[in-house]
């Protein structure tokens, strides 16, 4: 009687997993919002991301925590602000074992997903950061390199090597299709703990492009063996500069003041935007890449209703921050106006009611958002340490707004002319805080280097133990009362393009003094109470720690 108990019970539990939804998770790169057909733009073609959209919901208002690839990603995986988390490219940190534990990968596998994890990484997790192999371990299924791809990830990353296709989109396409599908061909490099994805068990599935970023768009090389959409899509047409677009040599007076903004010192990278010529290339590189992303997702969703897995799985779609292409003279990201902080976001549940569906939202909605609603459309309990929202209800159209204001932050402050800065914002409304900018020149270290003959990626991007100290005074100081050197109030109602800084008209006092309360109560937030959980991960400490 006790087996035939333990057969029934086994057999409820594996009805239950089969009853909890798919979790797919695609991240994109540098993708601002405004370049794909369903957010109004005229020339890129993006039928299937457009009809996930119709299907689904769409949040027009959707914006990252912070406009920098390491410390977004991480935002998402634990569903924390920066300053909690504690984790850039300047911090000299990586995530702890602990932290690590609530991030969504983690706490759904050990509710029974099976997860996978493909493409891109560019979150330093563990004891070594890169190469502490906790990330690796962490799935179920791995097909990923860490840092950049390149629109060729073999060319950097062995582990791409068995693929079929050279380019990102299509290689990524080729792991997506060997976790979903086990009549796929086998990927010999991926790194699986079973042979096969168990069909008794919910799956959560993590995709990753490093597209459309500049610099993965920056090296197609229109091969010979590369599709025909990355050598000549889009070449015919007449495509026009961005809005507010104004060279280099036209840049009369600057967006922000020069010793706040050092434009002398971006990142070389990032120079394309100083011609039309530049810019009009980058920026069909980026349409370009678009097509793969979208065909990915076209691909995917009927490899799902092919397996019969689509009425069940459902699809996030989103970017870790968007990017500056020449708009108001401006270069790269790490900055919060709109251009870097607005990002597509678009939810499918093929769960929900129909009337549920096809739904377009303007609630302000965070990156920080999506690991408490992945954890609840799965059923699984959110961990105390997650800052973001769970917006499951606004999905399904039936709940009410979940946030009035919106706290974007940049502690990305380096050689490179970052300036620190802060914004609040609700939906009419935004208020940026600047502070003092006096990190040491790029353009002197280079020269320096030159001279020398010192490798220039060593001594740009190097980061030693003293810039703990530093990064967690950026941290602190304004939460210590250091007040800022510049500050911008736009009216985004009527300034959507935040062209004209209000932040001097008397009418504005109301506004800017609600903002400002708003500020200071999110920034407490946003840093918490507790000590960051992370590791030494320094070029000190680990020196071979793949930084």
């Amino acid at each position: 009687m006790k087996k035939i108990f333990l057969v029934i019970l086994f057999g409820v539990t594996v009805i239950k997993a089969q009853q909890k939804p798919n979790i797919i998770f695609i991240l994109t790169d540098d993708q601002q919002y405004g370049i794909m057909g369903c957010e109004g733009n005229e020339i890129v073609k993006t039928p299937n991301i457009d009809k996930l959209a119709s299907e689904g919901i769409q949040f027009t208002n959707a914006h990252i925590s912070s406009a920098i690839c390491t410390p977004s990603r991480i935002s998402i995986l634990l569903g924390q602000y920066e300053r909690k988390h504690g984790v850039n490219f300047n911090s000299g940190t990586s995530v702890s074992d602990k932290a690590w534990e609530e991030s969504y990968p983690v706490v759904l596998r050990s509710n029974g997903y099976y997860t996978g994890w493909i493409g891109k990484n560019h979150a330093p997790i563990g004891n070594g950061g890169y190469t502490s192999g906790l990330m690796e371990k962490s799935f179920d299924y791995w097909y990923a390199g860490h840092g950049h791809l390149s629109f060729y990830p073999k060319e950097r990353h062995k582990i791409f090597n068995d693929a079929i296709a050279f380019t990102q989109p299509e290689i990524i396409n080729e792991a997506v299709n060997d976790f979903i599908d086990p009549n796929e061909r086998n990927l010999n490099g991926a790194i699986k703990f079973l042979d096969e994805r168990p069909a008794d068990k919910p799956f959560m599935l993590s995709v990753n492009f490093n597209l459309p970023h500049g610099a993965s768009t920056s090296t197609m090389k229109m091969n010979p063996e590369d599709d025909a959409i990355y050598k000549t899509l889009y070449r015919d047409l007449e495509i026009p500069l961005p809005d507010n677009y104004i060279a280099k040599k036209d840049i009369k007076e600057p967006k922000l003041p020069a010793d706040l903004l050092r434009a002398e010192d971006r990142q070389a990278g990032y120079s394309y935007v100083d011609t039309p010529e530049g810019t009009i290339e980058r920026y069909t590189r980026q349409l370009q890449a678009m097509i793969g992303i979208d065909r990915l997702v076209g691909n995917l969703r009927q490899k799902l209703k092919e397996l019969k897995l689509d009425k069940n799985t459902i699809i996030i779609f989103t970017s870790d921050h968007g990017l500056f292409m020449g708009e108001q003279g401006l270069g790269g990201k790490s900055l919060c106006y709109e251009k870097t902080t607005h990002v597509p976001f678009i939810v499918y549940n093929p769960l929900l009611k129909k009337k549920q569906r096809g739904l377009k939202s303007d609630a302000l909605v965070q990156s920080i958002d999506i690991a408490p609603t992945m954890l609840s459309l799965a059923g699984v309990a959110v961990p105390e340490g997650i800052q973001g929202k769970d917006i499951s209800t606004l999905i399904a159209g039936t709940g009410n707004e979940v946030r009035t204001y919106v706290y974007t932050e940049n502690l990305w402050s380096t050689q490179f002319g970052n300036p620190r800065c802060e914004a609040i914002q609700n939906k009419e409304w935004k208020y940026i805080r600047y502070y003092k900018n006096n990190t040491f020149s790029a353009s002197k270290i280079i020269a320096t280097a030159k001279l020398l003959g010192i490798p220039q990626n060593k001594i740009l991007y190097a980061v030693h133990d003293p810039d703990i100290a530093l990064y967690r005074d950026f941290v602190e100081s304004p939460l210590q009362g250091e007040q800022p050197v510049y500050e911008e109030l736009y009216d985004l109602k009527n300034d959507p393009k935040e062209l004209h800084n209000l932040i001097g008209v008397s009418e504005n006092t109301s506004i800017l003094n609600e903002l400002k309360t708003a500020w200071k109560l999110h920034i407490e937030y946003a840093r918490g109470t507790e000590n960051p959980k992370v590791y030494r991960y320094t070029n000190d400490s680990h020196p071979n720690g793949g930084h």
